[in-house]
């Protein structure tokens, strides 16, 4: 499986491909030049059961530490993995106390 990140700044999408055929995405909006946010994760019925939704949110995980960026996880799967995942905790975005 193959992952593509595609970017506008203002907008992007991580597609997982199985050879020519896009077998599920992350979409996420910029929220900021240092946060995004993941609003939808999706994974085409063939190729599920595969921990390919998991391997999604931990491509964006990595393309945030990467480029020192946060995620604001709105999609309440990315949300779950994240959350569940120690390694990905730090990435999440955390409001500043009023």
């Amino acid at each position: 499986m193959d992952f593509i990140r595609e970017d506008n700044t203002v907008s992007g999408v991580i597609k997982a491909l199985n050879g020519d055929t896009e077998a599920g995405r992350l979409n996420y909006n910029w929220s900021g030049p240092d946060r995004i946010i993941i609003d939808h994760t999706e994974v085409y019925t063939q190729f599920r059961e595969q921990g390919l939704g998991s391997r999604l949110v931990e491509v964006a995980v990595d393309f945030a530490r990467e480029n020192g960026i946060k995620i604001i996880p709105l999609c309440p799967f990315a949300r779950k993995v994240m959350e569940s995942t120690p390694e990905s905790r730090d990435i999440i975005f955390t409001p500043p106390p009023r």
